[in-house]
């Protein structure tokens, strides 16, 4: 069993404006709505490439029903908890000249939510993999990463972490068997600009002296980095291809090395598809499908 957890997730309403102007009525050229989130994509992702999944997290309000609607509805297990307080939020990405978002602040989460998370994931064991990525909402406590890992600590199960700054760094000590920092966020950790995949090998490999078994560096136009608990160092190019839309690429990227693991047990064939994966959904308007995947890796 693959699980996600997005502890604030969102109805993402992507429109594009020519020419926008404050104060005054823009009208769109364009509307998408999706559910928002990281661990969701990741999700998404996995059901794409042929992979079942249990999507997990927090809702609330109408938005709620309808985020759990979308996600169900893209064929991923659903399995969410509904909180009284608040709702879910709507984040508005609106593409002129300038990209300007506009994300709402989500539901009040209580203790006996958080309780009610835990129980969902006491059933994780041996063989399991679960994906925590993401920002904590301020009505969480703010090592809610901690808590989770510190629950879950020898029961077997595989946890994948995608966040910035403290949210990965204080995790490490609990041994993570993946951590998917992009080159900004790498570099931020150590007070440095890693521009090239030779520059980022060595701060990868610091994250694993911190406690991370696996760090795979997702690095956009450039490609990305991968240094395995083997001893193993893959680093690849990107894709050719003109980007249509990155958001929601380095959750592919995550859900691309899961699925090449599990399908191979290999890191050398699970890096490939974390990159194709990426690029797959960088490359187009939607989340990476399998067989752009597929004709990314036989390209390379």
């Amino acid at each position: 069993m693959i699980c996600t957890v997005t502890f604030n997730p969102s109805i993402d309403y992507i429109v594009r404006v020519d020419d926008m102007r404050l104060g005054v009525i823009n009208r769109t050229t364009y509307e998408q709505v999706l559910p928002g989130g990281k661990g969701i994509n990741v999700s998404v992702v996995l059901g794409n490439l042929g992979h079942k999944s249990r999507a997990l997290g927090f809702l609330a309000g109408f938005t709620g029903t309808e985020i759990a609607h979308l996600v169900r509805e893209s064929g991923v297990d659903a399995d969410f908890i509904h909180v009284d307080e608040g709702l879910s939020r709507i984040n508005a990405k609106i593409k002129s000249n300038e990209e300007t978002e506009l994300n709402g602040q989500g539901p009040k989460i209580t203790d006996a939510n958080i309780e009610e998370l835990y129980a969902k994931l006491d059933g994780l064991g041996e063989g399991d993999t679960l994906v925590i990525s993401g920002s904590v909402p301020n009505t969480l406590p703010g090592d809610m990463y901690e808590r989770i890992m510190q629950r879950l600590d020898g029961r077997g199960a595989r946890i994948v972490v995608d966040a910035e700054r403290k949210l990965l760094t204080n995790v490490l000590p609990l041994h993570p068997f993946l951590v998917k920092p992009n080159n900004f966020e790498l570099g931020d950790i150590f007070g440095v600009t890693l521009k090239t995949r030779d520059e980022v090998i060595p701060y990868a490999r610091k994250l694993r002296e911190k406690g991370a078994r696996n760090v795979l560096v997702s690095m956009a136009g450039e490609g990305g980095v991968f240094v395995g608990d083997d001893g193993s160092v893959f680093q690849s190019p990107a894709a050719k291809g003109t980007v249509v839309n990155s958001v929601g690429a380095g959750d592919s990227a995550v859900a691309g090395f899961l699925a090449g693991l599990v399908e191979t047990g290999s890191y050398e064939v699970a890096f490939k598809m974390a990159l194709a994966a990426g690029s797959a959904s960088a490359f187009s308007d939607h989340l990476a499908r399998r067989d752009e995947v597929e004709a990314l890796m036989n390209a390379s």
